[in-house]
């Protein structure tokens, strides 16, 4: 059987003396905390709120006191809903949102919305919101007017989230999900527009060549016109000229003494 040494008291008072300097060096560097750029936080002493810190070396009591840290930069935070459109088609989003707090509201936003406040409060109000204003659109409207239906949305929730005192500066719509159903719909219908819009050019075309040949008909018969015109007066001139080369061949050499009819008679001057 081994034999345990018992420790003695001189030992123990060597011990105590060191656990207690190594308590003062662990309180000693607890005692301060660092708040860096672009940070700000509360200090909390047994669960009560008791100041709000920005950048710098601060004091706290150890073991009592308790830190919580918020950045104050913008933040990029992606959420994925679903909406109803107008026409009860089903659609799905994938929304960016950049969002941040002011430095002055960092102990009124912990007490109101917590540190979790992105996914206690502007979640659900994007969530909320984006199924309010989706259903403003039908389906096939949605993807044209992306543009339009984030800047709505930017609008309304940089005005609800700014009661909350959280800044939304920016909302994109960076998808859009809909239906196989859906999807092959609008696939036939661009199908069907583009054989109408090919139907429509055709017609045109022939309808432009048609009168494009009428026009070139009239222009023909306007010319044939003009020289039937033409050619009737210098036939009846022609047929004057050969009738009386006609009457010179016949012509005996003797001038007529008498006219037809009641005429003057022709008097021969000798």
């Amino acid at each position: 059987m081994r034999n345990v040494t018992p420790v003695s008291g001189k030992s123990f008072m060597w011990i105590l003396p060191l656990i207690v300097v190594l308590m003062c060096v662990f309180a000693a560097f607890d005692a301060y905390f660092t708040v860096s750029a672009g940070n700000v936080a509360v200090k909390l002493r047994f669960g009560k709120l008791v100041g709000a810190y920005g950048e710098g070396i601060h004091y706290k009591m150890p073991f009592v006191d308790s830190i919580e840290k918020f950045s104050v930069r913008i933040k990029k935070d992606s959420f994925d809903t679903e909406a109803f459109s107008k026409d009860l088609q089903t659609v799905g989003l994938t929304l960016a949102v950049n969002h941040r707090i002011m430095p002055n509201t960092v102990e009124s936003i912990y007490r109101n919305l917590g540190p979790e406040y992105t996914n206690t409060i502007l979640k659900p109000m994007v969530e909320e919101w984006t199924k309010a204003v989706i259903a403003k659109y039908s389906a096939d409207s949605l993807i044209a007017n992306r543009v339009e239906v984030a800047r709505e949305l930017n609008d309304i929730l940089k005005a609800k989230m700014a009661e909350k005192e959280v800044i939304v500066s920016d909302i994109a719509i960076t998808n859009f999900e809909f239906s196989k159903q859906f999807l092959k719909a609008v696939e036939e219908k661009q199908i069907a527009e583009q054989e109408a819009k090919r139907a429509t050019n055709l017609v045109e075309k022939v309808k432009k060549e048609a009168e494009q040949k009428i026009l070139q008909a009239e222009a023909e018969a306007k010319s044939l016109r003009l020289q039937r015109e033409v050619v009737s007066d210098n036939l009846i001139k022609l047929r004057q000229v050969e009738a009386q080369l006609r009457a010179i061949e016949k012509w005996d050499g003797h001038m007529p003494h008498y006219m037809a009819g009641n005429q003057m008679p022709f008097v021969v001057a000798k």
